[in-house]
């Protein structure tokens, strides 16, 4: 293989599109860039309190524009001659509406600012009527549609966001063509593309949410959304019927593009996937280990070799998809809702005080009393978990429920709420985050166990993202609740190097992505086993957990 060979991987976040070029011979990272999208950090378009969160295309494409400059600024004029390929991955499910040209509704004369026009994201609970419908729905007809996507059908995913947006904007309803999420989206964008029939989509999103699977022959037939509501009458036709792996090419960069970006009109751009799937690969993902990408949420991938789970369906995970990981492999995706989320809840909730407090004071000046409550709140988490790692582990400690956004997996119900119980007196913040957190590991050992149960056993551990990263008390509290080691991969950017291990494959430096994440993995630079005079309180307080679910869900 050719030394001066480079790609990009573009990794879009919920806060941030991040951007990476690597040499693919050996992984090495020659230059990385970060942009914030300006509008979501404005909390535009958003309203938390009924779990809208929308973000404006307009965000992804400067995104995607200054974070490319920058890496090929610093990269230099070399380097840049030899990018041969480009490949991302997004949050998901995050679609949008579009017109029959593929562009985005919200970049439409008219739509520019109506949130319904943008991409919903993946956290918009907005839908969990319609989620409840396709749910219900899907009893009634002899073929299961819902087989593929652990039998529960989420207010997180594909038809649901669609069906909620046309019923309540008729504007979008009217100019709303198709139908279409983040990760098919700017590969289209970036080849140019004019029509939504040229658009490639990828099999990862449309498996995992759209209900797409070859054993349907593509999409459930017409009649299955017609009788749901007679406003997806006739939609299927404006989607999709083929799917492609994330290995395969979308097309070459448009003229367009190279020009705008100063790259090559040969660079191949890569069909696109989630972040959570590419950064499994980014992070090495084995057979029968489970590679948690744990952020704002946590998402969970395992994958198999097709013919060991052959006729196996597990219920109440987020779908199973020939080839949505690694082609030639089934993956499998579980997650929790809220992850980090759930601290950084519980961090805003002790920052309210002093925020309010010290810019309405008079005694200081607000400069000053901006810096401290940055401070603050930069530290405040990392604080928590010092002073909570210093309390034993006991049978009687408060305990919580990590459905702060609803639940996931297993068996998605984001009408669910988070609870703390066995307070008294002394219960002051760090015991109430130390439940907090023991709370999410408890709801990672419930994905755990429910693959055990269907007959996929989960063989190790694979942690990835920035709480694995940086968070030695939430992996070691893992450790010992899960009674299994984890493996910290040392890349900080699983998901952009997954995505340059998919544009390296899709380019033909390597046959396969397997190849790749050979050549280019980083390897694991720690490992967390469980202390297991802890695992054995943990787990009598697992059935705690388990018991405070079932009550309160019984609420």
């Amino acid at each position: 293989m050719e030394k001066n060979n480079f790609v990009i991987g573009i990794d879009y976040g919920t806060d941030s599109v991040r951007s990476i070029i690597v040499n693919a011979a050996n992984g090495e990272e020659i230059a990385s860039s970060v942009f914030y999208y300006p509008r979501w950090k404005d909390g535009l378009y958003c309203d938390a309190a009924e779990n809208q969160f929308r973000q404006h295309p307009k965000d992804y494409v400067e995104g995607l524009e200054q974070t490319i400059k920058a890496c090929l600024s610093k990269a230099g004029t070399t380097v840049s001659q030899n990018i041969k390929a480009i490949s991302i991955d997004t949050t998901g499910s995050s679609p949008v509406a579009v017109d029959e040209t593929g562009t985005p509704l919200a970049l439409t004369p008219g739509f520019e600012n109506n949130p319904n026009a943008m991409f919903v994201l993946w956290k918009d609970h907005t839908a969990v009527n319609e989620a409840a419908q396709i749910n219900a729905h899907a009893k009634k007809f002899e073929t299961n549609y819902l087989q593929f996507v652990g039998g529960i059908y989420s207010s997180e995913w594909f038809w649901a966001k669609l069906l909620h947006i046309l019923r309540v904007d008729k504007n979008v309803q009217q100019k709303c063509y198709s139908w279409v999420e983040h990760c098919d989206w700017i590969p289209f964008l970036l080849t140019g593309g004019k029509h939504i029939n040229e658009m490639k989509r990828g099999v990862c999103s449309a498996g995992h949410k759209a209900l797409w699977a070859a054993d349907f022959g593509g999409l459930p037939p017409n009649d299955f959304f017609a009788s749901l509501d007679p406003l997806l009458d006739g939609f299927t036709k404006r989607l999709f019927t083929k799917t492609y792996t994330a290995d395969q090419p979308a097309g070459n960069i448009s003229a367009e593009w190279a020009e705008r970006l100063g790259l090559s009109k040969n660079v191949i751009i890569g069909i696109g996937a989630f972040d959570a799937h590419m950064g499994a690969v980014g992070g090495q993902i084995e057979p029968y280990h489970l590679s948690k990408v744990m952020g704002t949420s946590t998402c969970d991938m395992l994958v198999a070799p097709t013919d060991d789970v052959n006729g196996i369906l597990v219920k109440g995970i987020c779908g199973q998809v020939p080839g949505s990981v690694i082609p030639g492999m089934m993956g499998m995706e579980a997650g929790q809702s809220a992850f980090g989320d759930a601290y950084a809840w519980f961090r805003n909730l002790l920052m309210w005080p002093l925020e309010n407090g010290l810019i309405n004071s008079t005694l200081i000046n607000k400069e000053i009393a901006n810096a401290l409550i940055a401070e603050t709140k930069d530290k405040m988490i990392a604080q928590l978990s010092d002073e909570a790692s210093l309390i034993n582990v006991d049978e009687k400690n408060e305990l919580a429920l990590d459905w702060f956004n609803g639940r996931r997996t297993p068996d998605a119900n984001q009408l669910l709420k988070g609870a703390i119980t066995g307070l008294n007196l002394a219960s002051d913040a760090p015991k109430i985050f130390r439940a907090v957190a023991e709370a999410t590991c408890f709801g990672a050992k419930a994905i755990v166990d429910r693959f055990n149960e269907e007959g996929v056993p989960v063989k190790g551990l694979i942690g990835l993202g920035g709480v694995a990263k940086k968070s030695n008390f939430i992996m070691q509290m893992m450790a010992d609740v899960m009674d299994m080691q984890i493996r910290i991969h040392k890349s900080e950017q699983t998901c952009a190097l997954g995505a340059a291990m998919f544009a390296a494959t899709a380019a033909g430096i390597y046959p396969k992505v397997e190849d790749a994440m050979i050549a280019m993995g980083q390897g694991f630079d720690a490992t967390y086993t469980p202390n297991k005079k802890n695992a054995i309180i943990y787990n009598k307080r697992y059935q705690q957990f388990k018991k405070l679910g079932n009550d309160i869900e019984k609420l």
